[in-house]
């Protein structure tokens, strides 16, 4: 790292979608919102307010067992049009204060206020002017986190919500991790949670301890990132223009399909739509992937490389197709059905510009 600590920031739009519902009606303020598909249709939650939240909702869970924990809840279906709207205006402002702005989704970005001259103070006086802009101007909560890496400034974002600004001054990394759960860190999932506890180690302190070299000798080059990790070490970049790596459409049916032709159909409707969405984009995809997750939810996918990149949208269909025959188990009902357009390049015939 350089001789002088970054100051990097991490905002969060607290509950955005439910969040955005609200500043559209008034009246569902202090109520519970959910904003996700309807359970009818097994829909699941993509965004619940704080009140929701007191009952135990959280994103990704089943719509019907969201209103089983909070039968009062409203229940709004997703405007993804809207929501994109206020987040080019959060994003806007964003871009007002720094060049160096990454958005990372659509409520969520980091900002690197780096500055050689100013205290790396300073960083923290105009997050915390930034948080004030969006709720002025914007009308939402946003939490931020200040640190001099993007991990901790990630971290820091999640821990004082909603409205928060956590700050990590340049030093206090490790003693602020150490006592979070380890699931806090990039790349450790439920599994490797689950190796790590049977090792004793359920904290990010407690992994700080174990060298590098044990970690790596179990983990592979995994332990090795989660060992700089532990100790609050992050040197990547803030980086303002982000590659597509995929693009991908799925359907989670409100039947189970057992019908090939049904099946069919609705892959060839899926590979239409990423098939407009690589031309908007103007890309072409090298592969051609299918995501295929059956009633008892074991998931499979499988992928396919082209002869040559492609955004037709019959060749993907006749790829994605000959996937779905090689994989499905004929008669074996079907919850979920995907296509997904990888190994992005410009369209044959078209020139990089660089």
């Amino acid at each position: 790292m350089s001789e002088r600590p970054r100051a990097i920031v991490h905002l969060d739009l607290d509950a955005f979608f439910a969040a955005v519902e609200i500043l559209q009606n008034r009246e569902l303020e202090g109520k519970p919102v959910i904003v996700g598909g309807r359970p009818e249709h097994r829909g699941v939650v993509a965004s619940a307010s704080y009140r929701a939240r007191d009952f135990g909702v959280h994103s990704a869970m089943p719509t019907a067992r969201a209103l089983s924990l909070c039968p009062d809840a409203v229940v709004l279906p997703p405007r993804h049009r809207l929501y994109g709207d206020y987040s080019r205006q959060v994003m806007a402002i964003l871009r007002e204060t720094s060049p160096l702005v990454e958005q990372v989704s659509v409520d969520e970005a980091f900002l690197d206020l780096s500055d050689p001259v100013y205290p790396w103070g300073t960083a923290v006086e105009i997050a915390a002017q930034l948080q004030n802009r969006v709720r002025e101007e914007v009308g939402l909560s946003a939490s931020l986190g200040v640190a001099a890496n993007k991990l901790v400034a990630k971290v820091a974002s999640d821990q004082n919500k909603p409205g928060g600004l956590t700050v990590v001054r340049p030093g206090g990394e490790a003693a602020f991790l150490a006592p979070l759960p380890v699931r806090v860190l990039w790349g450790i999932g439920p599994v490797t949670a689950q190796k790590l506890a049977a090792m004793q180690v359920t904290t990010v302190g407690e992994l700080a301890q174990l060298s590098p070299e044990a970690l790596q000798a179990q983990f592979g080059r995994q332990g090795l990132e989660m060992a700089n990790q532990a100790r609050g070490v992050d040197e990547r970049p803030v980086v303002t223009d982000r590659e597509v790596k995929s693009i991908s459409q799925e359907q989670t049916f409100s039947r189970d399909l057992v019908d090939a032709e049904a099946l069919e159909e609705q892959l060839q409707e899926m590979s239409q739509r990423v098939a407009r969405r690589l031309k908007r984009a103007e890309l072409a995809a090298g592969t051609v992937a299918i995501k295929l997750r059956y009633a008892d939810f074991s998931t499979l996918t499988r992928q396919m490389a082209l002869d040559v990149p492609t955004d037709d949208d019959a060749l993907i269909h006749q790829a994605a197709l000959t996937l779905l025959r090689r994989t499905w188990q004929r008669g074996r009902p079907v919850r979920l059905l995907g296509v997904a357009a990888r190994q992005l390049s410009p369209p044959a015939g078209q020139l990089p510009l660089w």
